[in-house]
């Protein structure tokens, strides 16, 4: 009687998922989650470093246990979204370069409340939502200049990077030069040097874990002299959502302000084309393209994206967006939505691992390698750049190099989109300016004139 019922329900699973459809069986699906979640769990480290009280915010960032919890549950619920309802082999967390823009250039830079950020984040989810279930969203697409859309991904990942360099102290402020090469004779900075070296071996062998690996290797050599604290246990009972859950619903009258329209707007076109980028790029990989090169259940997927930046804010995170690491757990053979549902369920298990977690969190030069080989990967798409033609490449270096050197992705994305219209007309293109272009250079001369302090 109770095996009838598990082979219904197996038998079901496989229908609903098609999992056999895809040429994949549930122990592959299941193999393949887990090399997601090995690919992507640096993410409970990195994210509560960034958002965390305990690094470069200090007093003004997030209680660092109430993120790393943020973090986990917020990854859980996206993924099952993805998994359950878009049925794709993706996996969901808080994203890296918008955590650092809502670290560094929304509280630290603009010094709004994380509170306030966390209500910019919901609003730009429910924008995402409704952009994702009607045909604006093709529209949208087709309105931003695809060079454009590399040179955001390339920037965001120079960001990255940069942080990541001076977290470790690779990297200094200077008097004389703005910045210059930190002291590699401070045990922090060669415990990074270290991490970085062991973590691009790993990342060029082809291993789907690498910056895990890198992570584990970096904190166990650290705590053998003495420079990382050994964590007082492994597991404890998750805890601290009290402080965050539901403050973004409690801030949203707060966060209808002009900066904020900019902080939303932000959020919105970065997490709106990453997540379409991941997504085509992983579907692609994973062989579930149709014929045209369109995504089937596209409004599906997108949408899925868009609830789970909804919910993780509601919970107490930043923007929580498909993952490209999704990609190590494709080439292991997952083709479904059960390889995220064995993702979803990993990050379950690690909400119970802060103690350890947190050692390595609070430690900037164990996460800063991590920051890094992002960055290197993110800086990628530089190479789809056509720097060829002017019209093309002079908006787009603008928008690449003006991250990193202001400190912001805002600022680095506002100046491109100025500049692209401007250099559009003298080349005598003007008519393949979309309309929407135009609006948002308006939008943001305004926030340079009007809305960045001065």
């Amino acid at each position: 009687m109770a095996s009838d019922v598990l082979t219904r329900a197996r038998r079901g699973l496989d229908s609903y998922f098609g999992v056999t459809a895809a040429g994949s069986t549930f122990r592959r699906e299941v193999m393949a989650g887990t090399v997601t979640f090995l690919a992507m769990s640096y993410v409970l480290a990195v994210n509560p470093s960034i958002l965390g009280d305990q690094g470069a915010l200090g007093d003004k960032g997030i209680p660092m246990q109430a993120v790393f919890t943020a973090t986990a549950v917020a990854a859980v619920f996206g993924t099952l979204v993805m998994g359950i309802w878009a049925r794709y082999p993706i996996a969901l967390a808080p994203g890296m370069g918008l955590n650092a823009f809502f670290a560094y250039t929304v509280v630290l830079t603009m010094g709004i409340p994380w509170q306030v950020a966390l209500s910019g984040t919901f609003l730009s989810g429910v924008i995402f939502f409704v952009l994702a279930i009607t045909k604006v969203r093709e529209r949208i697409l087709n309105a931003i200049p695809l060079q454009l859309k590399f040179a955001v991904g390339a920037g965001i990942g120079l960001f990255v990077a940069f942080l990541g360099f001076k977290n470790a102290g690779i990297v200094v402020n200077s008097d004389a030069t703005f910045v210059t090469v930190g002291d590699f004779t401070k045990s922090t900075t060669m415990l990074a040097l270290f991490g970085l070296v062991l973590t691009v071996i790993f990342l060029v062998r082809g291993w789907h874990g690498a910056v895990l690996y890198g992570i584990v290797a970096t904190t166990t050599v650290g705590m053998i002299f003495g420079i990382v604290d050994v964590p007082h246990s492994i597991a404890e009972l998750p805890k601290g959502l009290d402080q965050t859950f539901g403050q973004a619903i409690i801030h949203l009258p707060d966060a209808f302000t002009g900066q904020m329209i900019v902080v939303v707007l932000t959020m919105l076109f970065v997490d709106f084309f990453d997540a379409s980028g991941t997504l085509i790029g992983v579907a692609n990989q994973a062989g579930l393209l149709n014929k045209d090169g369109t995504l089937p259940r596209a409004a599906s997927a997108m949408a899925a994206d868009s609830v789970g930046t909804t919910a993780g804010a509601i919970i107490g995170t930043s923007t929580t967006t498909a993952y490209v690491e999704s990609t190590a757990g494709v080439s292991a053979g997952g083709r479904t939505g059960i390889t995220a549902i064995a993702t979803a369920g990993w990050f379950f298990v690690a909400m119970f691992c802060f103690p350890l977690f947190s050692v390595i969190a609070g430690s900037a030069e164990i996460t800063a390698p991590a920051l890094i080989v992002v960055g290197v990967l993110m800086a990628r798409s530089l190479g789809d750049i056509d720097w060829q033609h002017l019209e093309y490449s002079v908006p787009a270096f603008i928008t690449v190099i003006m991250m990193p050197l202001t400190y912001s992705i805002a600022n680095g994305l506002a100046m491109g989109m100025i500049f692209y219209p401007i250099v559009m007309v003298a080349k005598g293109r003007g008519k393949d300016i979309h309309p929407v272009m135009w609006a948002l250079m308006v939008l943001f001369l305004g926030y340079f004139f009007f809305l960045v302090e001065h």
